[in-house]
């Protein structure tokens, strides 16, 4: 892997996992040190970062990590309905049923999942991501693809700001294999109810959670 690629996956997910919480400087002296590679890396390393809207020039002060305002979630989720309830709705009527139907049996144990380790809540969050693979598979359009993938890098910044509630989590394990279910069973609209109803919740969650902080 190039030092670049190094530096951009680690920033990268320092990011979204909140160790390098909004307003950070990215300083590339002091990353370059930390990462364990030259500055030019570390660079184009930002700047992919910057496009990708996890960073932002801030003038004087170099790049910064972004921040998650109210608006910018309102504004996600608008964007997140408009493409993950049509993406539902193909899954339903393109997709494998015995793909989704066993990702529907692995959601159900989920809650075994969701334990208090973050390892356990890793593994749990790793067959969420089966889900949206299969889904980004199933629906056979690399456009819409590509453009669940991009929203999904802030997506999952926003899931750590509502704080990994165990009681949401156990919620939106039910949800999603909800949506597993309807996509197996080749059912468009209830796939699309399924996603809404997900979509919904989770929303209300993050913000709740948000305004509390």
């Amino acid at each position: 892997m190039r030092a670049s690629d190094r530096a951009y996956s680690a920033l990268r997910e320092d990011i979204i996992e909140w160790r390098l919480q909004p307003g950070t400087v990215l300083a590339e002296v002091e990353q370059s040190e930390r990462l364990g590679v030259s500055r030019t890396p570390v660079r184009e390393a930002l700047s992919r970062l910057t496009a990708e809207g996890l960073t932002t020039a801030a003038g004087g002060r170099g790049v910064v990590v972004t921040d998650i305002s109210l608006e910018s979630i309102d504004e996600l989720f608008e964007l997140r309905e408009t493409l993950e309830v049509r993406a539902a709705a193909l899954a339903a009527e393109r997709g494998e049923p015995g793909v989704f139907a066993e990702l529907h049996s692995q959601l159900l144990l989920a809650p075994e999942l969701l334990s208090d380790q973050d390892p356990a809540r890793h593994e749990y969050y790793a067959l969420v991501s089966r889900l949206d693979d299969a889904i980004d598979a199933a629906i056979s359009n690399a456009y819409l693809a590509n453009a669940m993938r991009s929203l999904r890098v802030h997506l999952v910044r926003v899931r750590r700001l509502a704080a990994d509630d165990t009681a949401r989590l156990h919620a939106a394990a039910a949800e999603h294999a909800a949506i597993a279910e309807a996509i197996a069973a080749g059912n468009p609209r209830l796939a699309e109810a399924a996603t809404t109803v997900h979509l919904h919740r989770s929303l209300t969650h993050v913000k709740a959670t948000h305004t509390a902080r």
